[in-house]
């Protein structure tokens, strides 16, 4: 088995690696092989500590990890500033339920899907993968012309955007950054939100007798598309804990039913695809439980079709539970999830079809006597991301739970008068015959991080490949767009500065 495995992993890096431009995929493909989710970045730092150092080239790791690594300007480009080229190095770990996967030990099982490359069940880490790879590919090539380059690999950047909080003032000399951590091909990015998480913790005694008579089913709800809680909170999916809650409510008025467990989604920044939970129900009341999980796997699809494909919803029997959540902490959790916010909360003016402010209720889980909801809140404006908070705030207090607001980080404010911008606009038009769509994301960016710990002004642009699903086990990234937006790096590099 393990032989077939191993063949089957030098085809796909025969696959992957032949691909144009040979060094960016070649890189890539190294990376799915190294495992990265946010939290365990010793090996991928210790990667590029190696590749800087390999190339003779200055390789520094500050304190929280981040790795930076300095190549001198071409000849003929010592007088021009000095360009920072950004991504981070962490990826968000997300899996099928079914999927056996340990994202930290196992390598990414990347291949080529038609015009794009995937991963198997899980995500790929092409956010942010490829833009690290375009990085060292531009750190290893001594025949391109480019300005004094100093390359920023930042760490735990889906966790709370920890590597770039973390940048000490000094550290970077640029004046010009190339953040390469956008997800559209032709799209060059100018501003992006901030956010906060909110964090709910209700404690209950876990001793409720369960009665007697009473079976247990596991009811689990699967199949969404889940995604980025940014780039994709506006596409209107279905958020599996809402779904499984709105079930929940309906199931403990009607049907005598009682809560044991809950669990759904896991990171914060991904919209929860998938939930379950563990109910107790009077026996003579089971095959009325089986209709209503059918009856409800029918409505979710009614309503979410042509945004979801295919939700799974379904009961199964169980042994019973050792204990059950209290009734009145039941009812409380439940009602909060029912009335939380959820989704696009506004709208930017200024930039039609742009999202200014949202919430993801990322998920739930209950266990030894305590229920964890954790929330993220993103907005581009500062008052707003405060008064959703606050929102949140007040619906779960009401439940009489716990609540704290932590990691709020900054928006990055957009400059349209850019020069950096107005240069890149204009080699772009130069190379493709069109122009690119100047935009403002409503997915977290560590540009307005960095921005801040600079300690001097520095002009900032975003762009890179077309990656869709991140966040989720769908991700992909288109390979054509992987070459344009590569060759668009090397001929903004040369003009520049």
């Amino acid at each position: 088995m393990e032989r077939e495995r191993t063949k089957y992993f030098f085809m796909a890096e025969n696959e992957i690696s032949n691909l144009k431009p040979q060094n960016v995929w070649h890189h890539f493909y190294e990376l799915t092989l190294i495992p990265r989710p946010t939290g365990h970045m010793k090996e991928v730092t210790k990667f590029l500590m190696d590749f800087g150092k390999s190339l003779d080239l200055e390789t520094f790791q500050d304190r929280a990890g981040n790795v930076l690594i300095r190549k001198p300007a071409s000849k003929g480009f010592e007088g021009k500033q000095t360009v920072i080229l950004q991504a981070h190095l962490d990826m968000v770990p997300q899996k099928n339920s079914d999927t056996i996967h340990d994202f930290t030990k196992d390598p990414i099982d990347a291949y080529i899907d038609g015009e794009n490359v995937r991963a198997r069940s899980t995500t790929l880490g092409a956010d942010n993968g490829i833009g690290v790879a375009m990085i060292m590919a531009v750190l290893e090539d001594k025949s391109l012309q480019h300005p004094p380059i100093e390359a920023l690999f930042t760490v735990d950047e889906e966790g709370g955007m920890n590597g770039a909080f973390s940048l000490k003032k000094g550290l970077l000399d640029g004046t010009l950054m190339l953040n390469l951590d956008s997800e559209q091909e032709g799209e060059l990015c100018v501003g992006c939100a901030g956010g906060a998480d909110v964090n709910a913790t209700i404690q209950y005694k876990d001793d409720t007798e369960i009665a007697a008579g009473d079976v247990a089913f596991r009811v689990n709800l699967k199949g969404l598309k889940g995604g980025h809680s940014g780039a994709q909170i506006h596409l209107g999916r279905a958020n599996a804990i809402k779904l499984i809650n709105r079930f929940l409510k309906d199931a403990i008025r009607n049907y005598e039913a009682r809560l044991s467990s809950i669990q759904g989604g896991s990171l914060r920044n991904a919209i929860p695809r998938e939930a379950f939970a563990v109910i107790t129900i009077p026996e003579q009341l089971s095959e009325d439980l089986i209709d209503l999980v059918k009856e409800y796997e029918d409505l979710f699809n009614e309503e979410y079709r042509g945004i979801e494909e295919g939700i799974i919803f379904e009961a199964e029997k169980v042994k019973l539970p050792k204990s059950l959540i209290p009734v009145e902490i039941q009812d409380d959790i439940v009602n909060a999830i029912e009335g939380c916010p959820n989704g696009v909360m506004s709208m930017l003016a200024d930039f039609p079809g742009v999202v200014e402010s949202s919430v993801n209720l990322a998920a739930v889980t209950s266990a030894k006597g305590k229920i964890e909801v954790k929330l993220m809140v993103r907005s581009s404006c500062e008052s707003r991301k405060e008064w959703v908070c606050s929102s949140v705030e007040s619906v779960f207090l009401l439940a009489g739970a716990k609540v704290e607001i932590s990691g709020d980080y900054p928006g990055w404010q957009p400059n349209i008068d850019s020069e950096l911008l107005h240069t890149m606009e204009k080699v772009y038009f130069e190379k493709f015959e069109r122009r690119p769509i100047i935009s403002v994301i409503h997915a977290g960016l560590e540009c307005g991080i960095i921005q801040s710990n600079m300690g001097h002004k520095v002009d900032i642009v975003s762009f890179g490949p077309t990656i869709k699903g991140a966040h989720s086990p769908d991700e992909s990234v288109e390979i054509e767009s992987v070459e344009n937006t590569y060759d668009y790096l090397i001929s903004v590099l040369e003009q520049i500065g």
